[in-house]
């Protein structure tokens, strides 16, 4: 219906046409007719000339005509394999010098330009789907009705089932609830149809639409290897740090203990024994005191509340921490309070021996906060065990403060890097806080 009343508009802009163009010849044929019948010429020569102006005419109507309409269809049609995903159609006498070509040229110029974006597109999705196909994690995607829309080789592989049976079905049925909701990301220790076992999988989640739709895209990796690896690597730091820090402390005591005991049984003891039984005991409990307090530094460490999150006045934060230090004066350039202590305290001392200076300051961009310290100290020499817990160059240091900074940092979403300066002299510590609101 529609497209019969289309076809009727069409045939009558064609009549319009028509009869403009019959009606601008048409007083010149009529004044032409009437002058050459009102002289004095022969019939047959009236009827002949009569007979080709008028044929005349009506070809030049004709052509009139085919000249505007016939450009039109060919708009049309191509708008219309534009419609329909054709981009291979291109038009004629597409001559930019004037108007009529100009639009054909600008139409052929979108046909290439939206052949050549379904070409990427295309290429895009292909390149997509074969990622989708080869990583080793598994992807899914839910609708709003938590229905399976889209699920990958892993994903499938995971559940033990072809892509056929899972699509349509609900995530509580798939065993997928519980990963839709709670934060993301996060570790969870899951067992699924596919694999043999419980295993630790990371989490992560995100949002997009489809058809206007909006949809969750859910992403499990297996990180069961990786961190049983990390997990025994870190033993094996810290059953080397602490082998390192209970020797320096055994070796002593088991020493004194020995030399005590044989001078307990000497007959006659020698005369100032009592001064060194003191001294030795004195000793085992300077040592003892020491292991105490590395033991307390662990149990600190490892025992560091969740942090609460606040607002925080950066500039108020930093004069404030930067005042606690008295050794030396610190520049400051245009529960958190114990990170930049520490980063501080650090400059400081890398400073006392060679009178360097040190700095302090930040600046905030792409919503983070970075807040840098640095120092004008001989550098590190060791830049692998920094984060190492108990491994440290000061005399009297625990060996915990970068560690338990770094840990800080993370807990509250940011990171801490540690690091020589590259075009000056000294190391800087840098602390990136993501900015949860304006300051």
């Amino acid at each position: 219906m529609a497209s019969e009343r289309r076809r009727k508009r069409k045939l009558r802009y064609e009549r319009r046409i028509l009869t403009l163009a019959l009606l601008t010849g048409l007083p010149a044929v009529i004044l032409a007719l009437v002058l050459l019948w009102a002289g004095d010429f022969a019939a047959r020569t009236q009827w002949t000339v009569t007979i080709l102006l008028v044929g005349v005419w009506l070809a030049f109507v004709g052509v009139v005509r085919e000249r505007v309409v016939r450009p039109l269809q060919t708009i049309s049609n191509m708008l219309a394999a534009l419609r329909e995903g054709d981009f291979s159609l291109r038009a004629r006498g597409s001559d930019p010098d004037d108007a009529l070509g100009l639009l054909l040229v600008e139409l052929n110029s979108l046909g290439e330009d939206l052949r050549a974006q379904r070409l990427g597109a295309l290429e895009a999705t292909a390149l997509l789907r074969r990622v989708m196909e080869e990583i080793d994690v598994a992807v899914f995607a839910f609708d709003e009705a938590r229905a399976l829309r889209l699920v990958n080789r892993g994903g499938a592989a995971l559940l033990g089932r072809p892509p056929e049976q899972l699509l349509g079905k609900d995530a509580a049925e798939l065993g997928l609830a519980e990963s839709l909701a709670g934060d993301a990301p996060r570790v969870l220790e899951l067992a699924f149809p596919g694999r043999p076992g419980p295993g630790r999988w990371e989490l992560r989640r995100g949002t997009f639409r489809q058809g206007g739709l909006p949809h969750q895209l859910l992403v499990l990796a297996d990180v069961s290897r990786a961190l049983s690896e990390e997990e025994r690597q870190a033993w094996q730091r810290l059953i080397r740090v602490l082998s390192h820090e209970l020797n320096n402390s055994l070796a002593p005591i088991k020493s004194i203990a020995q030399s005590l005991a044989d001078l307990v049984r000497r007959e006659p003891p020698p005369a100032d024994w009592r001064e060194d039984l003191r001294k030795g005991l004195g000793v085992i409990g300077g040592r003892a005191e020491s292991l105490s307090r590395l033991m307390a530094a662990y149990a600190r460490l490892a025992r560091l509340p969740r942090p609460r999150l606040e607002p925080v006045p950066v500039a108020e934060w930093v004069r404030r921490v930067a005042a606690l230090e008295t050794r030396r004066p610190v520049t400051v350039c245009p529960e958190l309070d114990q990170l930049l202590i520490n980063l501080v305290r650090n400059a400081v001392d890398a400073t006392l021996e060679g009178g360097g200076a040190v700095e302090l300051g930040w600046t905030a961009h792409n919503g983070r906060l970075e807040v840098w310290v640095q120092d004008d100290g001989p550098g590190l020499a060791d830049t692998v065990n920094l984060f190492v817990p108990f491994y440290t160059t000061k005399a009297d240091g625990s060996g915990i403060g970068l560690a338990l900074s770094r840990q800080i940092a993370e807990a509250h979403g940011g990171s801490l890097t540690l690091a020589n300066r590259v075009r000056a002299r000294g190391c800087e510590a840098r602390v990136s806080l993501p900015i949860a609101g304006p300051e």
